[in-house]
């Protein structure tokens, strides 16, 4: 397909082609988004708890009711518009089926949406990041069991601000090499500050480096999201697609660590040919240490768009985020191109 390049293997991507999927966007906050300058998923820090909220409220109705400043990227006097505006895109386009999933927010949405857990996450700096993952795992697999009866795939994304900090804090108590190969929402990627974060974290545990449960390492360093969408792969009955970058390794890793009988090749990773790019980051050698996980990768092609706030997409704003990247996989899998995609993209982004 034009606007699609596989790493790995490619036969699940392939079957897919014309099949039924449903799409869910997690989203959940945790206080560690306060941090200054450890996020730009928002226009302030005081925003970023507001991001998935907004990015649900547009998904949903195309409007923006939580709060009067959009969820964007803004650095160095450039500005980017949410991956939302991409995700409602190509819902409208496509017109396939999907819903919200607040997996723990500190502010609510003003949509309809499922909720597998209500409490929002810790600041990782604390070492408890996350109160209950068990619960939101096994609420998440009830849910995604459910669901996918009525589909051929599920395409999961999520909306959680400084997600790529508490990745990172769950990928190294896991044992992962992830320090300075998970990508940001900025152009300049604050590793440091990420890398010394989740630190102070782990060493409020007394659990060592490599010997943590998933649950564990989610507890001490992780986010609710991660424990909500694995526990949806895990409960689905049909593929999943990932709708999302270095964040989504660390549900992999997540998985990979409760021990149990599951055949990684049923998902793959579906993200935009910004988070590959991102010469801060490493998302193919992260998804290698975990496992043969096939990485899709679409290009947008927002060099050719008008809108300058896309273009900025190009020089490292956002990248991926609300299953963008993902949610483009979906309609070229439904036979639409990136110049319908494109097109309907800056269509939403001038109307809200």
């Amino acid at each position: 397909m034009i606007g699609l390049k596989t790493y790995g293997c490619a036969n699940l991507i392939e079957s897919l082609k014309g099949k039924k999927p449903f799409f869910i966007c997690t989203t959940a906050t945790t206080a560690t988004c306060k941090i200054p300058k450890i996020s730009g998923a928002g226009a302030s820090t005081d925003l970023m708890v507001y991001t998935p909220a907004g990015d649900a409220e547009i998904m949903v109705f195309g409007e923006l009711l939580c709060c009067d400043v959009p969820p964007q990227t803004i650095s160095d006097g450039f500005s980017a518009p949410t991956p939302a505006i991409i995700t409602k895109g190509v819902i409208e386009l496509t017109n396939i089926p999907f819903l919200i999933a607040n997996a723990g927010l500190e502010i609510k949405p003003n949509v309809p949406y499922i909720s597998i857990n209500n409490e929002p996450g810790g600041d990782v700096r604390t070492g408890n990041a996350v109160n209950n993952p068990e619960k939101i795992f096994k609420n998440a697999k009830v849910i995604a069991k459910e669901i996918s009866k009525s589909c051929d795939y599920l395409v999961i994304g999520e909306s959680i601000p400084a997600g790529t900090t508490t990745a990172l804090g769950v990928l190294t108590a896991l044992g992962y090499d992830a320090i300075f190969k998970m990508s940001g929402s900025r152009p300049e990627n604050p590793h440091e500050l990420k890398r010394e974060v989740v630190y102070e974290g782990i060493s409020k545990s007394n659990i060592k480096i490599g010997n943590f449960s998933s649950f564990d390492a989610v507890r001490t360093v992780g986010d609710p999201m991660i424990p909500a969408v694995a526990g949806m792969v895990v409960g689905s009955k049909m593929p999943v697609i990932l709708a999302g970058g270095t964040q989504m390794v660390a549900v992999c890793a997540f998985i990979k660590k409760l021990g149990i009988d599951f055949d990684f090749s049923r998902i793959c990773l579906g993200t935009t040919t910004y988070v590959v790019r991102d010469k801060t980051a490493d998302l193919i050698d992260l998804i290698s240490q975990v496992d043969e996980i096939a990485v899709n990768v679409v290009d947008p092609c927002f060099e050719k768009s008008e809108n300058e706030g896309l273009r900025n997409y190009l020089k490292g704003f956002v990248k991926e985020g609300a299953g963008a990247g993902g949610a483009i996989l979906t309609a070229l899998l439904l036979g639409y191109s990136i110049e319908d995609i494109r097109k309907k993209i800056e269509e939403v982004l001038e109307r809200i």
